[in-house]
């Protein structure tokens, strides 16, 4: 089973939304958000942009 982790991080005045693959690959936004669920709704969102990323993952089975 592939783990893939929406996180938020404090950075500045607020929070960063990543990403994070079963590879270790980390994508993280440019942008700060004001609240940990608007980061982690920003992960998921950017989670959504990546359809290629994710048809790999069902291709590899990691």
């Amino acid at each position: 089973m592939s783990t893939i982790q929406l996180s938020a991080t404090p950075r500045g005045n607020g929070y960063q939304a990543t990403v994070t693959f079963p590879d270790g690959l980390s994508v993280s936004s440019e942008e700060t958000y004001p609240t940990i669920t608007e980061a982690i709704t920003a992960a998921a969102m950017k989670l959504l942009d990546m359809p290629e990323r994710l048809a790999t993952l069902d291709q590899t089975g990691a």
